[in-house]
């Protein structure tokens, strides 16, 4: 049997934990890292097929990827006070 004192232990690395993640989560380190990460895909995959111009055409997605990531937590909220009948 586990005692009172290791069921505690473990809800609050358990709670550290999931505080940590969504930190990560909305951290600006995240949202960066996914935009270069875009970047470098789109640029990666236009240039292969020849398009003019790859890495400044690839800044359009990433730039739109960005503004999707900064207006999530606006529409989550919306979303949320509307599921819970607080129109």
């Amino acid at each position: 049997m586990i005692s009172i004192e290791d069921r505690l232990k473990n809800i609050e690395t358990r709670n550290e934990r999931v505080s940590l993640d969504k930190a990560w989560e909305t951290s600006w380190t995240r949202r960066l890292l996914l935009m270069g990460f875009t970047y470098l895909a789109i640029g990666i995959y236009l240039w292969t097929i020849h398009i003019s111009h790859p890495w400044l055409n690839s800044i359009v997605p990433a730039v739109g990827f960005m503004i999707s990531t900064l207006t999530m937590p606006w529409f989550k909220r919306w979303w949320m006070s509307r599921r819970s009948g607080r129109s």
